[in-house]
């Protein structure tokens, strides 16, 4: 893996809107707010900004943010795929971007209201959709819902190396003690595992508390080349290492070869080649949590445990704040609100500025990684 990206670029801006259930605003509008924020927060003009980098299933375009939200001319533009590779995939693009020199100062947004509008978690959502591609060979025979697909991962996990429904209770436990410190997110209230166990099955073998929430906001984040960073308002959060993984058969999730691997294995080997370190280095994980299982499958593929070793790995405060490795200290798309993972992008960030509700004490390096299966990405990013 080259290191061409390795410090190129640094994060130096970021901005979040209110995280509700219901907006009342358009997506256009939360996507303005957002980065407004996000160059009031690092000290620039919106006009400074001339790259742009969008998730795809955004329904804000380019066009419409030249026009609404100040932006003057914009030199380079891309767009990542899928919802959940997005959060650290833009990321990997902006700092591509920077190293290339096709821009100076980048910026990452997502804006969606997922739970006032079509919410990802209903199949209504899905069957409204032209069916056609693998979806035919799927759809009809009931397989509808993320939920539904991502619990085989979790099924077969289970099968395979153990893991208990229990496991996947301690990581909504932590996910939500970290959110009952954080005043943005959409859920504060405590749980417990006897809570989780309780809560009622959604996919087998998902519990409703295994599941992200469904959230409407916008969140964005300003990327700039290493010379401008410094001389900006905030400590820049340095973009050490970064990478994309698609590996092989990952259609409709759950057409592939082996469903105990994910995808993350492949981008996990770059993004530490990228950065130069290993995870040996790592203080905080960053880690996409539509579903809870993904936590300890991501531990695993990023090198934390052992292959079949997340599951336990997850027990006993260990991914806490104060625990062995502290894991989604803002409360994640469990707690804080699911934005499609920009979120835990602007978390790192805080860890790194020393500004998180749950601090970690001595945070020099934090990973941040996207969904673990089908498409993947990750980035490294370091304290100044």
């Amino acid at each position: 893996m080259s290191e061409g990206l390795r410090d190129r670029a640094a994060i130096v801006g970021v901005g979040e809107t209110e995280y509700s259930k219901a907006s009342g605003r358009t997506e256009l509008a939360l996507a303005c707010e957002a980065i407004g924020k996000a160059a009031a927060d690092a000290g620039i003009s919106i006009d400074e900004i001339d790259g742009l980098v969008r998730y795809d299933m955004d329904t804000v375009d380019e066009v419409a943010l030249t026009s609404s939200a100040g932006l003057r001319n914009l030199r380079w533009m891309s767009q990542t795929g899928y919802g959940g590779t997005g959060g650290n995939a833009v990321i990997v693009h902006a700092a591509a971007a920077i190293a290339a020199g096709v821009a100076n100062t980048v910026v990452c947004y997502r804006s969606l209201n997922e739970r006032s509008g079509a919410r990802y978690g209903q199949a209504s959502t899905w069957m409204s959709e032209q069916v056609g591609g693998f979806e035919q060979f799927q759809m009809p025979w009931g397989l509808l819902t993320p939920a539904q697909a991502f619990g085989m991962f979790a099924r077969r996990h289970m099968v395979e190396f153990g893991w208990t429904s229990e496991q996947f209770g301690a990581v909504a436990v932590a996910l939500r003690k970290h959110g009952s410190m954080n005043p943005r997110a959409m859920m504060r209230k405590p749980i417990t595992v006897e809570d989780h166990q309780a809560s009622r099955l959604i996919a087998d073998p998902l519990h409703l508390l295994d599941c992200c929430i469904e959230s409407d906001g916008g969140c964005a984040v300003i990327v700039t080349r290493a010379d401008r960073a410094r001389s900006l308002r905030q400590p820049p959060a340095w973009i050490m290492g970064a990478s994309q993984g698609s590996g092989t058969r990952a259609r409709g999730i759950v057409f592939r070869d082996d469903l105990a691997t994910t995808e993350a294995t492949f981008t996990a080997k770059d993004v530490y080649a990228s950065a130069g370190i290993g995870p040996a280095d790592v203080d905080v994980a960053m880690i996409y949590d539509h579903f809870t299982p993904f936590i300890p499958m991501a531990l695993e593929a990023y090198g934390f445990c052992g292959r079949g070793e997340g599951g336990p790995f997850v027990e006993g405060g260990r991914i806490e704040f104060d625990g062995e490795l502290p894991v989604n200290t803002h409360g994640g798309n469990h707690s804080e609100a699911y934005i499609h993972g920009l979120p835990h992008v602007i978390e790192a960030v805080r860890q790194l500025r020393g500004t998180s509700t749950a601090q970690v004490p001595g945070c020099e390096i934090v990973l941040s990684c996207s969904a673990v299966a089908q498409l993947s990405a990750a980035v490294i990013l370091r304290k100044d």
